[in-house]
């Protein structure tokens, strides 16, 4: 089983504010802290942190420098406000900058985890993975003499990272060939593509949204157009499962594209600029065609808002199992030119007021993933097999049972690889034709008028 990478943090946007001055306390007392009082730092507590900052600098069984002690003292402090409060040093801040951007010095390959092992899910296009002729389903044994058996998949995204021009051996194990297999491959620029499209059917789109980097908006409104190309978008499914999040701006404007108007979030914090709210332009770029968004628990933060917003503007139908439930927003403050901090600010809320933290997204129609096998049914002659049938009374092409059994295959490659994909063309379909007789309505009644 795959899983899922690591979730990504929503980044709000950055606020350095100042800070009032402190001072201290002196001794201790019994009355009620006051609001002065409360903003001092306490004189016993910072004695209690000198007594131990001293005793790890003489007794800790390795010397350790006082700046590297007090950059841990820093990242401890974080670490115990939330799960997402963090120092950032200079590898975490470039990482934070390669999520946000889709770019980075690497291989271009999605991975996961199988049977203990990182198996690759995907060579992206124009990688030096794809260029190298990696496959699906490869699993890597060994990256440059170093096994990969147990390792996580965070440490296995960090040793394929690296200057780019650099080399890297892989040794892959790949079904059909019953020896390792050695490839060599120099790291390049990669650009991860966050949003990819195709049609599933005639006039029934499908978009996935792999997480919120800077561009995404602009990704999605390109890749409606290049839909819209092939034919009348009838519907639309907008895949947002397993998606980590990311950048908050662009999350609403992916909102924004399916909305003529209306608030998209808004945010509440302590300070003045934590307080924000997002709404939509007019236009949506779909032109109303129905929509059916995918979520499940690995959807979080941004995808939550997309998810949020078209849920309580009623202009999207939300399928799957509940999100993950990441209803905070962080702000990266830098401290100097090579670290910052990602502060939790606010949390956010749906158009209807929803607060999704440690709640998540409830979808409108509950489907989970599940593995689906047809029965198996004794082939079947039809009127179109006997001999000397009658042809079609409008002319219209004849579906023997050779024909009803490939649609039958075709509708199995589609249950049997995604069954949550498969349920909501369905209801797309649905509402679709819903709508057909809706509008069929409205033109008799205005005729008769």
């Amino acid at each position: 089983m795959f899983i899922p990478k690591a979730l990504t943090t929503l980044i709000g946007a950055a606020a350095l504010t100042a800070l009032p001055l402190m001072g201290l306390s002196e001794g201790n007392t019994t009355a009620a802290p006051t609001a002065e009082t409360r903003t001092r730092l306490p004189l016993e507590d910072l004695r209690n942190f000198a007594k131990v900052f001293e005793q790890i600098r003489q007794g800790y069984i390795e010397e350790v420098d006082d700046s590297t002690l007090l950059e841990y003292a820093i990242k401890g402090m974080l670490q115990g406000l939330d799960p997402h409060s963090s120092y950032l040093d200079r590898q975490s801040f470039d990482d934070l900058q390669a999520n946000t951007t889709g770019e980075f010095a690497g291989l271009g390959i999605e991975v996961g985890i199988e049977n203990d092992y990182i198996t690759v899910v995907t060579p992206m296009d124009d990688t030096p993975a794809a260029r190298a002729g990696l496959k699906a389903g490869d699993v890597i044994l060994r990256l440059s003499g170093k096994s990969m058996k147990g390792v996580s998949l965070e440490e296995a995204v960090e040793r394929m990272r690296g200057p780019k021009g650099s080399t890297v051996t892989l040794t892959i194990a790949r079904k059909g060939y019953k020896e390792p297999i050695d490839i060599t491959l120099k790291r390049d620029t990669v650009r991860v593509r966050s949003v990819r499209s195709r049609l599933l059917d005639e006039g029934y789109g499908y978009l996935r949204i792999s997480q919120f980097q800077l561009d995404t908006g602009d990704d999605v409104a390109e890749a409606i157009v290049k839909l819209q190309k092939k034919g009348e978008l009838k519907g639309l499914i907008l895949d947002l499962r397993n998606n980590p999040g990311g950048v908050l701006q662009s999350s609403v404007e992916v909102a924004d594209a399916f909305l003529e108007e209306g608030l998209v979030v808004y945010t509440e914090g302590r300070t003045e600029s934590a307080n924000l709210s997002y709404s939509a332009k007019p236009g949506d770029l779909t032109m109303g065609a129905p929509i059916v968004v995918l979520i499940n628990e690995g959807s979080a933060s941004a995808a939550e808002i997309v998810a949020g917003a078209l849920q309580d503007h009623r202009r999207a139908v939300v399928m799957g199992t509940e999100s993950f439930g990441k209803g905070s927003v962080q702000t990266v403050i830098p401290i100097n030119d090579e670290r910052a901090i990602k502060l939790t600010t606010a949390l956010y809320y749906t158009p209807n007021g929803r607060s999704i933290q440690a709640q998540g997204i409830t979808p409108d129609i509950v489907v989970d993933r599940v593995k689906v096998t047809r029965l198996e049914s004794s082939p079947r002659t039809t009127e179109a097999d006997l001999a000397g049938h009658l042809g079609n009374g409008n002319g219209g092409r004849e579906r023997g049972a050779a024909d009803r059994e490939q649609e039958k295959e075709n509708r199995d490659d589609w249950m049997g690889r995604d069954n949550q994909i498969f349920e909501a063309l369905n209801v797309l379909k649905g509402l679709n034709l819903y709508s057909q007789r809706e509008k069929g309505l409205r033109e008799r009644i205005a005729r008769s008028d």
